[in-house]
């Protein structure tokens, strides 16, 4: 690859047929085909190639693979992906590179990016993200959901959002996808200057489950409300990008249902309510429907 008027020229795919990676164009067409067809956008988060192949069966529209996935997998809250638990974009680059990528067959995959990471240099990570086969990035982890004191700190040590932001930046000047978590309108109209295709409001961690939080961090009226602000704020820069709910007491299919007819959003994307959730209760049925065989 070498730089153009600003820009990433593409390299040739060297892959025939259909499957990843896919150009940036590709996967915007995608997601309008599934739009014209009246269809909400999914998107869903994978930490195991058998949760990806499964998915995939499902219909998702993209898989997302970030660190988190690893230690939700794992029995653990995916806020210990926010944690110094492990090199989140070494754990991405690897659940992508050996689980997820051999076993898709055509569903584009994006790839988790710690953008405020102070030892790498973004542009050349993004390099390999998309040499390795992803079809795109997403910012996780995020520090738009740290907040107070710390957030502060984060901020003025040169390891906060803006950091995210830039790497959106150079992902645009690559012409690789990116879909982005915000969680106000001022992060929403940062992410679509820097050139970001897909806004995901992020309203706060999932509610639900064995190791989910017990209590939303926002009712459903808040989360619908400060959805719409995210998504105004974005669509004033950029009206043609695509824009996600995401988390807090967004849950169940019945959940987004309802997110969907009152806030502006073209989707949704599911993490642990889809992949951890999904695994909880099939697993535990399935259990207690083999604990009710008896022998003579």
């Amino acid at each position: 690859m070498r730089l153009k008027n600003d820009k990433v020229e593409n390299m040739p795919n060297p892959w025939t047929g259909k499957g990843n990676p896919y150009t940036r164009q590709e996967v915007r067409d995608r997601l309008k085909a599934t739009l014209a067809q009246k269809k909400a956008i999914i998107a869903a988060g994978a930490g195991t190639g058998i949760s990806a192949k499964f998915i995939e069966k499902g219909g998702a529209d993209l898989l997302i693979i970030y660190n988190s996935g690893r230690f939700r997998m794992s029995g653990h809250g995916s806020t210990a992906g926010l944690m110094a638990y492990g090199d989140a974009n070494a754990v991405a680059m690897e659940i992508g590179e050996f689980e997820v990528l051999p076993v898709v067959e055509e569903i584009p995959v994006i790839c988790g990016v710690h953008g405020s990471d102070p030892r790498r240099r973004i542009w050349h990570h993004l390099l390999k993200v998309k040499e390795m086969g992803f079809s795109g990035i997403n910012n996780f982890p995020t520090h738009s959901i740290v907040d107070g004191h710390f957030r502060q700190v984060l901020e003025e040590t040169g390891m906060g959002f803006e950091k995210e932001v830039e790497m959106v930046r150079i992902a645009d000047k690559m012409d690789l996808f990116s879909i982005v978590y915000v969680a106000t309108a001022e992060e929403a109209r940062q992410m679509a200057e820097a050139g970001a295709d897909a806004i995901i409001s992020h309203v706060g961690t999932t509610v639900g489950g064995s190791i989910g939080v017990t209590g939303a961090s926002c009712s459903m009226d808040d989360a619908v409300a400060r959805t719409n602000e995210i998504v105004a704020a974005a669509k004033a820069v950029n009206p043609d990008l695509f824009f996600l709910a995401h988390g807090g007491p967004i849950n169940t299919p019945e959940d987004v249902r309802e997110v969907l007819e009152k806030a502006d959003v073209h989707g949704f994307v599911g993490a642990s309510s889809l992949e951890r959730m999904g695994v909880e209760e099939s697993l535990t049925n399935l259990t207690k429907e083999f604990k009710k065989l008896t022998i003579k």
